[in-house]
């Protein structure tokens, strides 16, 4: 949905398993989404999810973690650039872990990954979908010195896929493990706000303790998070209000055709966030703040919300592709036709 109309990329294949491969999209996919099927896609037939003749240079994966590494190596290894929403490759030295406000500069991780691995394309991931709503939410105040968050995730039915949780399991209900997620969140969010040694390529993690208790919640969409930071540069919660609603994204990232003007909005009233509402700000690329408050225990609370499958997901990949065309990394004699693994 997201690439329809969009001014740089147009959706030229699409792969799968055997299990598909063959089909129309229209007959092989379970259309979900409340928007009918884009013009154009519904006729393309699904080929096998491996490179080949007529697959392009950029490639989309959304496909299941316990396949996609494989998968996606055999892409990068045939000269494609692959932009993942997968957890396969997110931790691994070589693969920049990417949210373009807060860390573009590991884009250089891309020469490494080629010169080590022996390819000529290249992996880059998006985070997990809480992830992205925290480092944005942290990011304003990040010069002043993270060093423990404390975050509570509650998080929509519609991050488990489809058809997802169980009704009996989600309604009038909140579970309270979602696996592998507890995990998930601190390591990414070290590396995020890792620091980059260009000379040597590396990212050093960054020493910030992050304790994360992740629960699944009857919303349909949007992540919304409680949050408690430690600071070491001490501020006041009308400073941290001031530099969230201050804080704005490089002048070629906020030119990007899927970026928001003003990556993190801060709320004033009482009860917001909420979702579904707030998680839709800006086409669902927004991360929404509000109840920036003192902490008793850690210094300063606050409450974000953002949206899952737009910027937790399918909204990140395509911006972290739009930057990647405006640094050169994308494009050449092959043009810039889009592809999308399932």
């Amino acid at each position: 949905m997201l690439l329809q109309d969009h001014p740089w990329f147009r959706l030229a294949w699409v792969g799968a398993s055997e299990r598909s491969a063959g089909r129309s999209y229209a007959d092989a996919v379970r259309w979900v989404h409340d928007r009918p099927m884009p013009t154009g896609v519904a006729d393309l037939v699904v080929e096998s999810a491996e490179p080949g003749v007529a697959t392009p240079e950029l490639v989309f994966s959304a496909i299941d973690g316990g396949v996609a590494g494989a998968i996606e190596r055999s892409f990068a290894h045939a000269g494609h650039i692959v932009l993942s929403n997968a957890r396969s490759h997110r931790l691994a030295d070589d693969v920049p872990l990417l949210v373009p406000e807060v860390n573009t500069g590991h884009l250089a991780l891309i020469e490494r990954q080629r010169r080590e691995r022996g390819w000529s394309g290249a992996i880059v991931t998006n985070p997990n979908c809480a992830t992205v709503t925290l480092a944005l939410a942290l990011a304003p105040i990040r010069h002043r010195g993270i060093r423990r968050v404390v975050v509570t995730t509650l998080q929509a039915v519609s991050g488990a896929g489809y058809p997802g949780v169980s009704a009996i399991d989600a309604l009038g209900n909140v579970v309270p493990f979602i696996a592998g997620e507890e995990d998930k969140v601190p390591a990414e969010l070290r590396k995020l706000f890792g620091s980059l040694d260009p000379d040597l390529a590396t990212v050093a993690p960054a020493p910030v303790r992050v304790s994360a208790h992740c629960n699944r919640v009857a919303t349909l969409d949007g992540h919304l998070l409680c949050v408690s930071v430690e600071l070491e540069e001490r501020a006041a919660p009308a400073d941290v209000l001031r530099e969230m609603a201050s804080f704005a994204a490089s002048e070629a990232v906020a030119g990007l055709p899927s970026a928001p003007r003003r990556p993190v909005v801060v709320a004033s009233d009482a009860d917001r966030p909420q979702p579904r509402r707030d998680a839709m700000a800006s086409g669902g690329m927004t991360v929404t703040v509000g109840r920036i408050r003192p902490c008793p225990v850690l210094g300063i609370s606050l409450v974000a919300l953002g949206h899952n499958t737009i910027r937790g997901a399918a909204g990140a990949s395509i911006l972290n592709a739009e930057l990647m065309l405006c640094e050169g990394l994308i494009g050449g004699d092959r043009g810039l036709p889009q592809m999308a693994v399932r």
